[in-house]
């Protein structure tokens, strides 16, 4: 008997109709009337539940209520135990890192966001490229905007050493927004953060820390003489053909 009442009392406060439900497998059923949403949770054995009240028309879904309260309170107490953490993610060895590489660490860098996480992103250069360090400026302006509905600034790119630095700040009211336009679509965030931190961690220790680059011309125009040969018309990275016209060729 506890089971329907839950649903009752969960299902009548919602108060407006129509809204716009999504059903227990995640799917969009559409904009329809609040009575026919609550028979269908009825018939499904589950609650009705006002996921997105701000949205007009409101989102809602169907699901198991006490599950949904269980996982939501262990998401705020592990966000109590580990939030604000500042999360590092390194943006290759160089400048010539593949625009598709830098958009994986702009949705990792998402992620450690939405969990309430500042995140530090790092930008390094090697040998000549010091001279040109406004390419890395503009990469990290970029991905400034990228995360603009998310995050604001709270340290402007500067430079530390070899590398430019970035650190963005999670901005609670641009979230909330943008977890009411996930719910709207009917999408979820991934917030599995132990795998998130795993990944990030290997994909720095394969960069390394370290500043050593003082010969990277000499290794550079060792690797370029060894590879020298016959031009072929495989596309190139557009990053690298930038870098290699601004630097000129070795």
């Amino acid at each position: 008997m506890q089971g329907p009442v839950q649903r009752t009392r969960i299902n009548h406060m919602i108060r407006l109709s129509p809204i716009r439900l999504i059903d227990q497998d995640g799917e969009q059923v559409g904009v329809i009337e609040t009575h026919e949403a609550m028979r269908m949770a009825q018939e499904a054995g589950l609650d009705l539940v006002e996921i997105s009240p701000e949205a007009r028309p409101p989102v809602c879904k169907i699901m198991d209520y006490g599950k949904y309260k269980y996982e939501q309170s262990k998401r705020e107490q592990k966000s109590r135990t580990h939030g604000g953490e500042l999360k590092e993610i390194r943006l290759g060895r160089s400048i010539k890192i593949d625009p598709h590489d830098v958009q994986i660490r702009v949705g990792q860098a998402r992620r450690f966001l939405i969990a309430g996480h500042k995140v530090q992103i790092t930008q390094r250069f090697r040998g000549r490229e010091m001279a040109h360090r406004e390419l890395g400026e503009e990469r990290l302006f970029q991905i400034c905007q990228d995360l603009s509905d998310v995050a604001k600034i709270e340290m402007a790119p500067r430079g530390v050493g070899r590398a430019i630095t970035l650190v963005l700040a999670p901005d609670k009211a641009k979230i909330e927004q943008y977890k009411a336009r996930l719910a709207k679509e009917g999408q979820e965030e991934d917030d599995d953060l132990e795998k998130l931190e795993a990944e990030v961690a290997a994909q720095n220790a394969a960069i390394g820390d370290d500043d050593d680059d003082g010969d990277d011309d000499a290794q550079d125009k060792g690797k370029s003489k060894k590879q020298r040969g016959p031009r072929d018309d495989r596309a190139g990275n557009p990053v690298d053909d930038e870098v290699a016209d601004l630097l000129g060729e070795l």
